[in-house]
């Protein structure tokens, strides 16, 4: 099968530190390419792939320092996207709602993959307009603020085994790793942390958006001998981070729509503890793979029972449900309907 991967070009493919689509990118397009399928990438310069590589812009927009107008590079992505779209058998989008113009007029069939945040008003009338375009959910719960859209699956995220080596022993801080910003929560972590009087490690990445909110509410926070912040980490290390941690603190205030971390922390065995919200509950086993919570007393206590779960268990969870490979299969049975729907719809 001839497949088109179109990636964001924020960040390289897979991202140098943070960057949670253009992982998942990486990750499904070597899958694919280990199935045996001829996968081309479109995607930034300094993308590492084992598919061909179409080089859009010359590196991450987010590492171009020159770099003034990201839509511009997004508008010559989807045009060279369509200059090359008879060379597929199918092609997967990943860049949000951009190019939807663009798969209502194209020949080949073509998916879209919804990565981030649905509850936003404006999508509403947008995607009642491009009620034709196919649509895949990454969690059931992403799709609750746009139910009648074109969705055609729910595939979750999948990680290479290889890449996250579990541990099996617990280790002494508690972990929280991803984006300081208001949805995020780190705040509840924190007071997590204090509360057990377990030592606490923050990796976290602060956007440029998110740079107020993290000097007025979150800094201070920070002057506690029990919180250590790391800052952002890249690939490299986040293995050793997740496996060596006792448990991961997932607080999130808002409907996550999947959250990588989550499955990252449990190919290291470590279990996670759980704010309720968006795709939570179709990712964590309460009792197994770690606890769901609604309140901060709730985290306090879940989180001091941690150490009464198996990690093993956490390890073979991962392995059954989250890998790329299956992630991978589960999209080729996609393309697969939907390029048959396609020529039965041409037929007719």
């Amino acid at each position: 099968m001839r497949i088109a991967q179109v990636s964001p070009l924020i960040e390289s493919v897979p991202p140098a530190s943070y960057g949670g689509t253009e992982r998942v990118v990486a990750y499904l397009t070597d899958a694919l390419v280990q199935l045996g399928h001829e996968v081309t990438l479109f995607a930034s310069g300094d993308s590492g792939t084992s598919a061909a590589l179409v080089p859009v812009c010359p590196r991450s927009l987010r590492l171009d320092a020159g770099c003034v107008d990201y839509l511009a590079w997004h508008v010559l992505l989807i045009e060279r996207v369509a200059a090359a779209a008879a060379q597929f058998d199918v092609i997967h989008f990943h860049l949000a709602h951009i190019h939807l113009p663009l798969v209502r007029r194209l020949s080949t069939p073509a998916v879209t993959t919804a990565h981030g945040r649905l509850d936003l008003p404006e999508l509403v009338p947008l995607f009642a307009e491009f009620s034709d375009s196919p649509l895949v959910s990454i969690s059931d719960a992403q799709r609750a603020p746009l139910p009648k859209a074109n969705w055609i699956a729910t595939i979750p995220h999948g990680l290479p085994p290889a890449q996250f080596a579990p541990r099996l022993e617990p280790g002494e801080y508690l972990a929280f790793l991803g984006r300081i910003s208001p949805e995020k929560r780190v705040d509840r972590a924190i007071a997590i942390a204090t509360a057990l009087g377990w030592p606490l490690k923050v990796a976290a990445k602060v956007d440029r958006v998110d740079a107020a909110y993290f000097a007025a509410e979150i800094e201070p926070l920070l002057d506690n001998p029990l919180v250590e912040f790391v800052g952002e980490i890249g690939e490299a290390d986040k293995c050793a981070f997740l496996g060596n941690a006792r448990a991961l603190l997932f607080p999130i205030d808002w409907p996550e729509p999947f959250g990588l971390v989550m499955i990252e922390a449990l190919a290291c065995g470590t279990p996670v503890v759980a704010f309720r919200g968006g795709s939570v509950e179709e990712i964590v086993e309460p009792g197994r793979t770690g606890f769901i919570v609604d309140t901060l007393d709730e985290a306090i206590a879940a989180t001091r029972r941690v150490e009464t779960l198996d990690r093993r268990v956490c390890r073979e969870t991962f392995e059954r449900r989250f890998t790329a490979r299956r992630m991978a299969e589960d999209h080729v049975a996609l393309y697969t309907r939907v390029m048959r729907a396609r020529a039965a719809h041409a037929a007719a």
